[in-house]
Parts: structure tokens; sequence; C-alpha cells
């Protein structure tokens, strides 16, 4: 219990560190995290080093991961650097850009984090999810709107030619839909009156309100909800078993939680949320609308997408 108290009082502190390549200011130095270990609960050759958890993050998926100078921050570092202390290990964050599987194979990482749970790759594991997710319909916190439906005809902004913005044509029609050029100008839109609601990925959409100072809440989904998770080989059982309870614990403990509203300025609870059925699933293109389906396209600025480079870095923070 010493060492989760020491945790999350830093995850707050940590609060300070940059996000991504945009400053945060009035911040000021903290001292760095080193956490009080306990046993280890697996060792090599579970893991490929004794005494370390490396993990595989994607620092072209803000706010999982990204890059503020040379250091690699974001969610799933915080969620990392819990993890390992979770299971007596300290923590190595290896950028492994989209190739997850690639780099379990030729044994770089043990695990990796920030996978999509509706992604289906043969012979690895994934686990429980750690952070849902989906397409996600918000609105100002002082709103007092009634949720709206299909055939309502509400105001939406979503970043042009992003899979939420297919989602809003899909559900709501075309004359719904309120193109911006990126989140935060669709958060600006929203703040200002000029719609009655934006469409985006609910941690991307969070994380880009939050850096914006708009305070909104999510309402609905447009899509059925999803989530990420970790990742491992399929054939390392004990891994996957430790990992999962761990992973368990520290939703269960409240430290997601925190890390939730250090990065997203809000916890996330999708699964009592509507979803507004339209006369197409959002995740089937039936008809050819708005381009292929894939990873969530939307970005947080037009400036903050970070560089993809092979880097790691031993975290024994759960933050920069």
């Amino acid at each position: 219990m010493k060492r989760l108290k020491k945790l999350l009082a830093t995850m707050t502190a940590a609060g300070c560190a940059l996000a991504l390549a945009l400053p945060l200011a009035g911040c000021g130095p903290s001292e760095e995290y080193v956490p009080e270990l306990g046993a280890a609960k697996i060792s090599s050759p579970v893991i490929g080093q004794d005494g370390t958890l490396r993990v595989g993050v994607n620092t072209n998926n803000s706010p999982l991961a990204g890059k503020s100078g040379d250091k690699v921050i974001g969610i799933d570092v915080d969620i990392a650097a819990a993890l390992a202390d979770e299971l007596g290990l300290h923590v190595e964050i290896v950028d492994v850009g989209g190739d997850a599987a690639g780099a379990i194979d030729d044994n770089t990482i043990d695990i990796a984090l920030g996978i999509d749970s509706t992604s289906t790759q043969s012979g690895y594991w994934t686990s429980s999810q750690y952070l849902p997710t989906g397409v996600a319909l918000f609105e100002l916190q002082s709103s007092n709107n009634t949720t709206p439906t299909a055939d309502s005809k509400p105001t939406v902004a979503a970043q042009v030619s992003s899979k939420s913005a297919w989602a809003v044509n899909n559900v709501f029609g075309e004359e719904s839909l309120k193109s911006a050029a990126d989140l935060p100008t669709a958060f600006e839109d929203l703040k200002s009156g000029k719609v009655a609601y934006v469409a985006s990925d609910a941690i991307i959409g969070l994380y880009a309100a939050s850096r914006a100072g708009v305070d909104v809440k999510i309402v609905a989904l447009l899509d059925t909800a999803s989530g990420y998770c970790a990742m491992a080989a399929e054939s390392n059982t004990e891994l996957q078993t430790t990992v999962e309870e761990a992973l368990s614990a520290i939703v269960q403990n409240g430290v997601v939680d925190v890390i939730e509203d250090k990065w997203l300025g809000q916890t996330v609870d999708l699964s009592s949320l509507p979803k507004i059925e339209g006369a197409k699933s959002a995740r089937t293109n039936a008809g050819g609308e708005g381009g292929e389906e894939g990873d969530e396209d939307e970005t947080t600025s037009s400036s903050s997408s970070s560089s993809a480079s092979s880097s790691s870095s031993s975290a024994g923070s759960s933050a920069a």
C-alpha cells in the first residue's frame, strides 16, 4: 500500500510533464519516481531480462504514447510503469511503432500496450481491456440536451475524413456533419455554439478537449465500444496469466483511474452509454462511404504528430 500511495502521488505530480510536443505552462521540476520494488513475480525465461519488464508502445499513437524531446510519454507509459510496479519489476519503454508483433517475435519486448481489442493477429494473446474507447458523441458539460436520435439532425463537428466523420454521416446524415480541420477546431466550434456536438474517438477526444480547456462529457456512442489491451506471445502462458492479474489489480485499485484523469481530465466509463443506431453499422462500410475503415486518424492539433523513431527509455517513473 505504501508503494501504491507513492505511485499515485507521483502520477499526480507527473501531470506537469510535457504532453507530446506541446509544452504545458506553470509546471516545475519534480523528483523522479523510483519505485520501492517488492519481490519480482516473474523472471527469465518468462521475461527476457531479469528485474525488468520491457514494454512496447507506439509513439505515433497519442495520447497513448508520444515523444516529448527524447522522452516517451503518454497513457501507456504510465500504465506500463504501474504494471511493472505491481509485478515488482523495473520498466523499460520501447518504441515499436506499429510493429508490436515483430518486436515480440524478435524478443525486443515482453509485452506491448495500446493494442486495439478488435484487432486479430494469429499467434498472439491479448489481455482484457484496460482502457475503453469507441466513436463517441461529446457535448459541453453545461449542456442539458436530450440525447439525439438518428433522425433528429443535430449539428455535429468531426475531423474531416476521419472514421468519426464517416460515423456521423452514416448515423445522422450528411447534413448533420460539420467538417473541421482538426479536433481542437471541432471543440472550439462546440464551445462557441456553432455545433451541438463533436464526434471523435473517445480517448483522443477527451485528450483534445482537455488540452483545449473545453469541459465536455460523452453522451452516446456512434459505434460499438472497444478498447485497448496488452499483447504477448501466444505460447507464453505464464506471462499472460501474470500480466492479466496485474492489469486487473491496477484497474481495481484505482491506479488506472488516476492515469486517465491525468491525461484526459476525467475517468472513462462507456459501459452505460446509449448507442445511437443509424441505417448501417459505423464499422460496416457497405456503401464504400468515407474511404477505408481503419485506425482513427484524428489529430489533436495540426502540428502535434510525433515522429516515429526506435528508442527505449528506462522508465523508473510513471511519466516523463
